[in-house]
């Protein structure tokens, strides 16, 4: 800060504090320039009158608007004689050097920390609003789409054999997609069409994706839910939640084409490569029983004997996309989640439904990922990093965590934290309350 006289640098040290906020923000956020005067708007009039002096010779550079009401500590009037707006040396008569040093260190320490506890409250929120879709695509990356008029069995057997869990549905006579052919596709079919292990599944077998499209989509029809490129992250977080999807296309409007396709977990490994840059919000350091995270009741889970037709009927029914396998005492032994059924497309074991769910997961592949596991009273911060950060097996393959099973004391299962559930946490929450603080200020 730049100055014409050396009698008001102890009173202009009181509004340095806010000078040093400026590098702690990312440079995507920005905020409206607020002059010296308008930051001491409520403060007394010893504190407006040297702001006010103070702002006749800044010309260009200011702070950043911080958003909060400034109060900065004030000395006792009896300190404070008045004296002429013009002049400071005659408002700072009276004060000792230690002081206003002490009085500049103690309003310095407040402003920041109001400061810090309203913007950070909110950080991944404008972190999120300030990046586009195609900033979180990866410079190269597999994408599978499947024509309408492929057979739904091959279309499954395509998923398998590229390691993919998903793939737009191009339709050639609208030259457009028109949805997305999913592992819950594959277990629509089977619940719907299994009936014995003696019984063909001639649907599966037979059936074309559009074929399969005009009969289940009668009951459930849902327009293909996208986004374009140039929709900011947060968008996307909020469709993804709204809708209460786990994949979300990425669009491009002007040539139709498919680019990528969104989740969860590519959502929050972008924001972790920037959290180290940014200020860590306060209530990363809650605990999930303190923030309410999680399902904690009515838990859909199956035993180890449960046959694979009724874990089926329970992901259809629930829509749930795992489902804890829990002992007779209750404790959380494995896991059966919808990325496991496919595994019976890659055994061609999808003819014999009545198998207990132990004997499938004898089938599953390398890539497992786990059961992971957490309880109420571990804080916000340390899930986080638990989910991003991929677990490395003995075989040294990458295994990736898609939710995790709250347990308590004697490892019996309490409830479930979601991806959708932990970005609801990071992103959506603090924009409602945001929101209503804003709503609030202009009431």
């Amino acid at each position: 800060m730049q100055t014409d006289g050396q009698n008001n640098s102890s009173i202009i040290g009181l509004l340095k504090a806010f000078w040093p906020l400026q590098a702690a923000l990312p440079s995507s956020i920005s905020s409206s320039p607020t002059t010296p005067t308008q930051l001491t708007k409520q403060s007394s009039a010893f504190l407006v009158e040297v702001c006010r002096n103070e702002a006749v010779h800044r010309s260009s550079s200011s702070p950043l608007d911080t958003g909060q009401t400034h109060r900065p500590h004030v000395a006792n009037p009896a300190f404070c004689p008045g004296s002429a707006p013009g002049s400071t040396s005659h408002l700072v008569h009276g004060l000792s050097e230690d002081m206003l040093e002490k009085l500049d260190i103690e309003d310095e320490g407040q402003q920041q920390l109001d400061f810090v506890e309203h913007s950070e409250s909110d950080i991944y929120m404008r972190f999120m609003k300030s990046h586009k879709c195609y900033d979180i695509i990866p410079t190269s990356s597999k994408l599978v789409v499947f024509d309408t008029t492929l057979q739904v069995k091959k279309a499954f057997f395509a998923l398998v054999a590229n390691g993919v869990r998903a793939a737009p549905l191009w339709e050639t006579k609208k030259q457009s997609f028109v949805g997305m052919l999913t592992i819950t596709d594959f277990i629509n079919i089977l619940h719907r069409y299994y009936k014995s292990p003696m019984v063909q599944i001639y649907e599966l077998e037979e059936h074309k994706i559009e074929t399969w499209r005009e009969l289940y989509l009668q009951e459930t029809f849902k327009p293909l839910v996208n986004i374009s490129p140039d929709a900011s992250i947060f968008d996307a977080v909020y469709s993804l939640i709204k809708n209460k999807i786990h994949r979300l296309p990425v669009i491009d409007p002007v040539s139709g084409n498919a680019l990528y396709i969104l989740t969860h977990k590519r959502i929050l490994k972008f924001l972790q490569l920037f959290v180290c840059e940014m200020p860590k919000p306060a209530f990363m350091k809650q605990t999930l029983e303190e923030l309410s995270i999680g399902t904690y009741s009515d838990i859909a889970f199956i035993h180890p004997d449960t046959p694979i037709i009724k874990a089926l009927s329970i992901f259809v029914e629930r829509r749930v996309s795992a489902l804890p396998v829990v002992d007779e005492s209750g404790k959380v032994v494995d896991i059966y989640s919808k990325f496991d059924v496919i595994n019976l497309a890659a055994e061609k074991t999808y003819n014999n439904l009545d198998v207990s769910v132990t004997q499938a997961l004898m089938h599953r592949s390398q890539y497992f990922e786990g059961v992971m596991k957490c309880n109420r009273f571990e804080t916000l911060e340390t899930i986080v990093d638990r989910i991003v950060k991929a677990e490395v097996s003995q075989q040294g393959v990458l295994l990736q965590v898609h939710r995790l099973v709250v347990v308590d004391e004697i490892g019996s299962i309490v409830g479930i934290v979601s991806l959708s559930d932990i970005l609801q946490a990071l992103v959506l929450n603090p924009a409602v309350l945001t929101r209503k603080d804003s709503e609030a200020e202009t009431e």
